[in-house]
């Protein structure tokens, strides 16, 4: 199943005369004049100029009226009854108007998330949203594009009844900008499409019964697309994976009828590209029951999700190939679904890695990082220079980190750059240390590792991963490894661009990282 489809260009018509079905307008809060007053007065943002004038001055008193108070987000709708071309005018919430500058991208990508989301039923929209006229001018416009098309995603799930209650997302979105013909704005949104038509497959993949994406559908679905951008694709079934070494995939996936599979995906620039070469690595566990280590039944529906890393190198491939830059990049993409039965790897067990590390597995539900260390090890010994792994690891993000945060851990230097990418983007993470007694405490009596603590202490238990993760990445090769487990899934209300389900994150990141690197090196 797939999501609603959805265009986006740019117009530089005046707002008032454009043929839409509904404009949108950003209006900033602006505190009361008394001390403590909690009620302020609303602002009109920039943009909105000949819709207010229309309005004859009163458009902020009536929304104002209608409860609006420029919260971000929050989306107030005013019937206009011909005052201007559009039937409805929508206006958004972008908190405090800024000082001497525009409204912060990520500020801009939510509000225009949150307007074309709340706006479904609605066939045509306008963005007049607020942007700078200086160099700011294109990440601002960049975030604008890209918060329309994640904001009006929609899964088109199963159902298999009319819904008549539930109205169809946003079809078309029109930005206004002072020059629709612009180069730079051009290409600003042509990148915007290929970025969130990357995240929105992501999701697509991430939302999908599991039932549907069972690791070799999962991966012919994947490699399909991958062809389908013109990539170079090799996929391993279950028995190239164990004449080939793979016992960590190889283990994980012997537990499901639904063998494993390693899927990589190779792009290659024009003329070579730079010196540097990229490498990509995505967990895939199309289901995870904890194996033998069985999870708790409450909320192991959402397991569906534990491929979200997967799904989000592959998606980002896929905007690789349009997006062209001058750097190759190789995804390895491990997939297995983490099943009980009499087939099931158990605890106990001492599994042969690609690298022929040995490793003792003390918790199948662990089951992540085997098949991650191996895509590892295959990425280090086909050669790169940065290494960017992503996965749904642990809960023990979620207890440090919180829902939107994701860790990072690796070689300082990288973990930093994938730092001020997310920041950049709207995908935050944080840098997290890989302290030496977290090693020691995973040494094994029968093996080169065991896969967590030896003494099943979940003290720093995101820090485990990260440690055991390291033993399998080349000593040459810069690597950063960011666990998603919270930031893959919004399991709450929509919010900004974020819809409920998969999130895409952090394809976004993963794209800002390897443009910064084909540039910079």
């Amino acid at each position: 199943m797939t999501s609603s489809t959805i265009t986006l260009s740019l117009v530089d018509t005046d707002p008032a005369e454009l043929a839409v079905d509904a404009i949108v307008i950003g209006v900033h809060s602006q505190p009361g004049e008394r001390a403590g007053d909690l009620v302020g007065t609303l602002l009109l943002a920039s943009g909105a100029e000949s819709i207010a004038a229309a309005f004859d001055g009163k458009l902020t008193e009536t929304l104002a009226l209608l409860g609006a108070t420029g919260g971000p987000g929050e989306v107030i709708k005013l019937a206009t009854l011909g005052t201007v071309t559009a039937p409805v005018v929508a206006a958004v919430g972008l908190g405090p108007e800024p000082t001497g500058a525009a409204p912060a991208p990520e500020i801009l990508r939510r509000a225009a998330g949150a307007a074309v989301r709340a706006l479904a039923g609605t066939a045509r929209v306008a963005l007049t949203l607020p942007l700078p006229d200086d160099a700011d001018a294109p990440a601002a416009l960049r975030a604008v594009a890209e918060g329309a098309l994640l904001g009006g995603y929609r899964f088109a799930g199963y159902k298999t009844r009319p819904q008549p209650a539930r109205r169809e997302p946003v079809a078309e979105v029109l930005v206004a900008v002072p020059d629709a013909g612009d180069a730079v704005a051009t290409a600003e949104v042509a990148r915007a499409q290929a970025v969130a038509t990357a995240v929105r497959r992501s999701r697509d993949w991430v939302n999908a019964a599991p039932n549907e994406l069972r690791p070799p559908a999962f991966a012919d679905a994947v490699a399909d697309a991958a062809r389908a951008a013109g990539l170079e694709v090799e996929v391993l079934d279950e028995v190239a994976l164990r004449e080939g070494g793979y016992g960590g995939i190889t283990a994980v996936g012997q537990g499901s009828e639904a063998p494993p599979r390693l899927v990589r995906i190779s792009y290659t620039p024009a003329g070579g590209g730079t010196g540097k070469r990229v490498a990509l690595v995505g967990k895939g566990i199309t289901f995870d029951t904890g194996g033998v280590s069985i999870k708790p039944s409450q909320g192991m529906w959402e397991m569906k999700s534990d491929m979200a890393g997967a799904a989000a190198v592959a998606a980002a491939m896929l905007a690789v190939a349009e997006l062209a830059p001058a750097v190759p990049v190789t995804a390895y993409v491990p997939m297995a679904e983490n099943m009980p039965s009499g087939t099931a790897y158990r605890p106990g067990d001492v599994i042969t890695m690609f690298d022929g590390k040995r490793v003792e597995v003390l918790n199948t539900d662990a089951e992540g990082r085997m098949i991650l260390a191996d895509a590892i090890a295959r990425a280090c010994t086909d050669g790169c220079d940065y290494l960017l792994e992503t996965s749904t690891l642990t809960g023990g993000q979620v207890v440090a980190l919180g829902k939107r945060v994701a860790g990072v851990m690796g070689t300082p230097e990288l973990c930093e750059r994938v730092r001020t990418a997310g920041e950049a983007v709207g995908e935050p993470t944080w840098p997290m240390p890989l302290p030496e007694d977290v090693r020691k405490g995973m040494d094994s009596e029968v093996a080169d590792i065991s896969q967590v603590n030896a003494g099943m202490d979940r003290a720093g238990h995101m820090l485990q991963g990260g440690v055991f993760l390291r033993e399998f990445v080349a000593d040459e090769v810069s690597w950063a490894h960011i666990d998603i487990a919270g930031p893959s899934y919004h399991s709450g209300e929509p919010t900004g661009y974020l819809t409920k389900g998969g999130t895409g994150v952090p394809v976004r990141t993963l794209l800002h990282l390897i443009e910064d690197i084909a540039t910079q090196g």
